[in-house]
């Protein structure tokens, strides 16, 4: 006589039907797709933006959740990303004041006179044919900025649309990856299976954007040690006093936070302070960098080659073939994208 079914056991749920593998590669495919069209249409800075909000909402309502509610964590960690974004602009703001303002040491009135200075003492250096070309006071100086911003208005004009696009781009970017995060974890019961393998694509996309972070911290520690050594030792030894030391040290940190083209801006900005206090502390200060610019691209490929487990020429090939595709761009993006393609694989047995 076969044994009999125990009541309980015969109400328990069956389990959920294995999803068709041409779901996830469909999702992963269309995750591609998505990817590469977000490099064409250069909207790179609010993909950054968005998992960086998405990441930081995540790893708040996680430290909150031990101590409160989830939706009451949610919520809490939402307030947080949106006050530390008020208080990087409200900073930022602060900071335009201060060069806008007289009576500052580090006003750009005083930026101008010492880069006046600096060409005054250049004149007695150069011939008399090349020194006649020099401003000569910061007033000149001053009258020939004026005189190259005329005759350059429109790419002025150009350059002020990228960066108000830009700027746009990225508070959009903000506001879609705080409202995907505060989304939830939890997806209903019955949603399709092609949105659940959306929704997991970008939780693996999130991850890997996270081990990106995660080892390009560690590369900016590293760039902005090595120029404060050199901004705090070096330059004083060699009798010029730098100004906006702590500011430039403050950005090659976060700039270092971008791959490889966030070490070119905090490059150019150091070597533009320099040619303000003189053009041969310049000249020092761009073989300095560059030098360091280029330790950093295979450091770069290395820390995030061991962070996400794959060979350092396996991403510099990436790096080169997106720059090649995409310029700048595609090497920022170049780590990102080649750590959630990796993961993917990785999750699938396929590597």
């Amino acid at each position: 006589m076969p044994e009999s079914i125990p009541p309980e056991a015969s109400s328990l749920p069956s389990p959920p039907p294995q999803r068709p593998v041409w779901i996830d590669a469909a999702a992963v495919a269309l995750m591609a797709v998505g990817l590469l069209s977000i490099l064409a249409l250069h909207l790179l800075l609010a993909l950054i933006a968005g998992l960086s909000a998405f990441a930081l909402h995540r790893a708040l309502e996680a430290v909150l959740a031990r101590r409160m509610s989830g939706p009451t964590a949610s919520k809490v960690a939402m307030l947080l990303v949106l006050a530390l974004l008020v208080i990087v602009v409200g900073l930022a703001f602060d900071k335009l004041n201060g060069l806008s303002t007289t009576a500052s040491p580090e006003s750009l009135t005083a930026l101008l006179q010492l880069m006046a200075d600096s060409l005054d003492r250049l004149r007695t250096a150069f011939p008399a044919w090349l020194a006649d070309r020099i401003p000569s006071s910061a007033e000149a100086l001053r009258l020939m900025a004026s005189h190259w911003l005329r005759e350059n208005a429109a790419e002025v004009q150009r350059f002020g649309h990228h960066t108000l696009r830009g700027i746009v781009y990225v508070l959009a970017g903000i506001v879609i990856g705080l409202l995907a995060s505060f989304a939830g974890r939890g997806e209903p019961a019955g949603r399709a299976a092609f949105m659940q393998s959306w929704r997991e694509r970008l939780s693996q996309l999130e991850h890997a954007f996270a081990d990106i972070i995660a080892a390009q911290l560690r590369i900016a520690a590293a760039n902005t040690a090595l120029t404060a050594i050199y901004l705090l030792a070096i330059v004083p030894l060699l009798g010029y006093h730098m100004p906006f030391t702590a500011t430039l040290i403050v950005v090659t940190f976060v700039a270092g936070l971008v791959p490889v083209v966030g070490n070119l801006v905090s490059n150019t900005a150091i070597v533009l302070t320099s040619l303000v206090v003189s053009p041969w502390l310049a000249v020092l200060s761009l073989a300095f960098l560059v030098g360091i610019h280029k330790l950093e691209y295979f450091l770069n490929a290395h820390i995030v080659g061991s962070r996400i487990r794959v060979p350092t020429y396996e991403l510099l090939a990436v790096m080169l073939v997106l720059e090649a595709t995409f310029g700048l761009a595609g090497v920022v993006a170049a780590p990102i994208f080649y750590a959630w393609f990796t993961r993917e694989l990785r999750l699938n047995g396929a590597i």
